[in-house]
C-alpha cells in the first residue's frame, strides 16, 4: 500500500465466447497489460483494428518501476491523444548533473534546441501511466480489456493462433489472426513459441527507494560516482509526481537482498545522503538486470514487443521507451496487412527495423553498465580518470557514461526506405524520425507533429500541387503544403519561426513522404506523384 496512490482493482468479466462455449476469432490479441501492451491496444484502435487484451492481473504495476519517459515515446502518445495528461501529471526535465565524490564532474542538456511540443523527458510512476492507459482503453469501443485472463498455451495454424486461457470461471479457447506478446522479460509466450532470448546477465544489485519528501532540489537527474555518503558505489536521484523521489543505490555483487531491503537499513542510507531532510518510505525494491534480446521479433503470427523482445539495464531509460517505439513501428504495418493493403512480408520488416534498435539499445545499455560498475581494478582506474578529467577538459565529458539516455534509433538500411533526392545537406533522411517544430494552422499556434503520423502524409514546401491528396494502394494520403519561408501564401501550415524549413533543409518544391510512425520514407527536391506512389508501394513491401 502506498501513501500517494490507491491501487485500483479492475473487475473480471466473463466474455461472450466463454458463455457460448465456442472459440471466437479476433483480428488481434495482445498478451500483457503493461505500458507496451496497453499502448499497442490504443494504437490498434486508432488504426481501426478491434483488439482483445489479456492480462493475468487485475491492477496496475506494483511500485513506481519505470519512471522516465523520453521525448520520442511522448510523441507516440501525443499521436494517440494521451501525452497531454501524462506531461501535466509528470515532472518535466531536460538537464542532468554528474558528480564524482563531492565535485561536479559535468552537466548536460537533453534538449538544447527550442521549438518542440514534447519535453525531453518526464518522470512519472508506472502506475500513473498504466492508469491513464487503462482509462483510455476502457473508453475505446474496439478495445476489449480482459483482466484475470492467463494464457496457458498457444498453437499456431496457417491463418490463426489458438490460445488456451485460464480465468476464475475455468479454461477456454479463443482464436486470433495475430498475437502481440507484451508479457514482459519473463514472457510465457516467448517460451511457448520456443524463441531464443540471449545476452548478458549482470550480477550487480541495486536498491530502489521511493521516498516522499518536500525538497527544493531542482528537477534534474543527479548521478553520483563514489559519493561520501555511499563510498565506492553510485547513486541516482530523480523527482517523480506527488513529491515522490526515486533514489537508486548501487549495492555491489555481494549484498544480501533481504538485509538491504529492511526499512531501518534503507533509512540509514537515505539519512546519510540527505541529513536533516524529513522523508517517508514509499516503496523499496532490490533488482538485478540483464541485457538480452529475442532472436526474431516475429514467430509466425506471434509478434513480440517491449521486454518480451528485449531487456536492458535501467540506466538510460531504454526499457519502456523502446517498447513504445516497437508498438509505433508494428501496429501500422499490422493494420496494413489485416486490412489487405500489404502482404505479410511487411511484418518481416518489423524485425529488420526493431532488431537494429534493440541492438543499439543493448550496446548503449551494456556500455553504461560497464562504466557504472567496472569489473576490474584497471577499469575502475580508467573510469575515475575520465571523471576527474571531465571537470576541466571538454574532450573527456562525452566519455562519462552514467546512462546514455533514450533516443530514437534511425533505420538507414531499412528495406522500406525510398528515394533520398539529390542536394540535401541536412534534414531527416529516409529512415530517420521527423523532427518537430512550431507552425500555425487555421490562424492558431500549433505543432508540425500534430499533422503527421497515423497514416502516410506528404509534406510539400512552398508549392501547390494540383492534387491535395493521393489515393494509392488503399491509402488516402493528404498532401500538406508548408510555407517554410519559401512561398505558398495560402499554405496549410505556416512555418512561424522558420524552424520547419531549417530542420527539413527545405526550399521551394522540397517534398517528404512520411510513414504512419512519423519516420521519413523518402524525400525529393520536387513533387512527382509517380515517385510518391512508388515510395508508398515500397513502404508497404508491395
Amino acid at each position: 500500500m502506498l501513501s500517494t496512490f490507491q491501487y485500483p482493482e479492475f473487475p473480471y468479466r466473463q466474455s461472450e465466447e466463454q458463455r457460448a462455449g465456442r472459440a471466437t476469432r479476433h483480428p488481434v490479441v495482445v498478451v500483457g497489460a503493461g505500458p507496451v501492451g496497453l499502448t499497442a491496444a490504443v494504437d490498434c484502435a486508432a488504426h481501426g483494428l478491434p483488439v482483445v487484451v489479456l492480462d493475468d492481473n487485475n491492477t496496475v504495476s506494483v511500485g513506481s518501476r519505470a519512471v522516465c519517459y523520453a521525448k520520442r515515446a511522448l510523441e507516440v502518445w501525443n499521436r494517440l491523444g494521451l501525452a497531454g495528461r501524462m506531461v501535466e501529471k509528470g515532472v518535466s526535465w531536460q538537464r542532468g548533473k554528474v558528480f564524482h565524490g563531492e565535485q561536479l564532474a559535468y552537466e548536460f542538456d537533453l534538449l538544447p534546441q527550442p521549438g518542440h511540443k514534447m519535453p525531453a523527458m518526464i518522470n512519472l510512476q508506472q502506475y500513473h501511466l498504466e492508469s491513464d492507459l487503462v482509462a483510455r482503453c476502457l473508453e475505446e469501443p474496439s478495445v476489449d480489456l480482459r483482466f484475470r485472463h492467463k494464457v496457458l498455451n498457444l498453437r499456431q495454424a496457417d491463418d490463426h493462433v489458438v490460445l488456451t486461457v485460464e480465468t476464475p470461471d475455468g479454461v477456454f479457447h479463443m482464436e486470433a489472426e495475430w498475437v502481440i506478446a507484451c508479457d514482459g522479460a519473463n514472457s510465457d509466450v516467448r517460451r511457448m513459441v520456443g524463441a531464443g532470448f540471449t545476452g548478458q546477465f549482470f550480477q550487480d544489485r541495486f536498491l530502489i527507494a521511493d521516498v516522499v519528501m518536500k525538497a527544493d532540489f531542482p528537477t534534474e537527474r543527479w548521478f553520483w560516482f563514489d559519493p561520501p555518503f555511499h563510498r565506492g558505489q553510485s547513486v541516482l536521484l530523480h523527482k517523480q509526481a506527488d513529491d515522490v523521489w526515486r533514489i537508486d543505490f548501487q549495492l555491489g555483487w555481494q549484498a544480501d537482498p533481504a538485509e538491504e531491503r529492511k526499512p531501518e537499513n534503507v533509512r540509514a542510507r537515505i539519512e546519510a545522503m540527505l541529513p536533516g531532510v524529513p522523508f517517508d518510505l514509499e516503496w523499496i525494491s532490490i533488482y538485478q538486470f540483464a541485457c538480452r534480446r529475442i532472436d526474431d521479433f516475429r514467430y509466425g503470427r506471434v509478434l513480440f514487443a517491449g521486454d518480451a523482445a528485449h531487456q536492458v539495464s535501467p540506466f538510460g531509460a531504454r526499457g519502456a521507451n523502446t517498447g513504445v517505439q516497437d508498438v509505433d513501428n508494428l501496429v501500422w504495418k499490422l493494420a496494413a496487412v489485416v486490412q489487405g493493403h500489404a502482404s505479410e512480408r511487411l511484418l518481416d520488416t518489423y524485425h529488420d527495423e526493431r532488431a537494429v534498435a534493440a541492438d543499439d539499445n543493448l550496446l548503449n545499455s551494456t556500455r553504461s553498465t560497464d562504466f557504472i560498475t567496472p569489473k576490474s581494478g584497471a577499469s575502475r582506474v580508467l573510469r575515475d580518470a575520465v571523471l576527474e578529467l571531465a571537470r576541466t577538459e571538454p574532450f573527456a565529458r562525452p566519455l562519462v557514461n552514467s546512462g546514455r539516455l533514450s533516443s530514437p534509433t534511425p533505420y538507414p538500411a531499412s528495406p522500406l526506405n525510398g528515394a533520398d533526392g539529390p542536394g540535401f545537406v541536412a534534414g531527416p533522411a529516409p529512415g530517420d524520425p521527423c523532427p518537430d517544430a512550431p507552425v500555425r494552422s487555421d490562424g492558431n499556434g500549433d505543432w508540425l507533429q500534430d499533422h503527421i503520423g497515423g497514416g502516410f502524409t506528404v509534406l510539400v514546401f512552398g508549392e501547390h500541387p494540383a492534387n491535395r491528396r493521393i489515393e494509392h494502394a488503399g491509402q488516402t494520403v493528404p498532401v500538406v503544403v508548408i510555407d517554410g519561408g519559401v512561398g505558398a501564401a495560402d499554405a496549410d501550415l505556416v512555418d512561424t519561426q522558420g524552424l520547419v524549413a531549417e530542420r527539413y533543409d527545405a526550399r521551394v518544391g522540397t517534398t517528404y513522404l512520411i510513414r504512419p510512425d512519423q519516420i521519413v520514407a523518402a524525400r525529393w527536391r520536387d513533387y512527382q506523384v509517380a515517385e510518391i506512389e512508388a515510395a508508398i508501394d515500397r513502404c508497404l513491401a508491395r
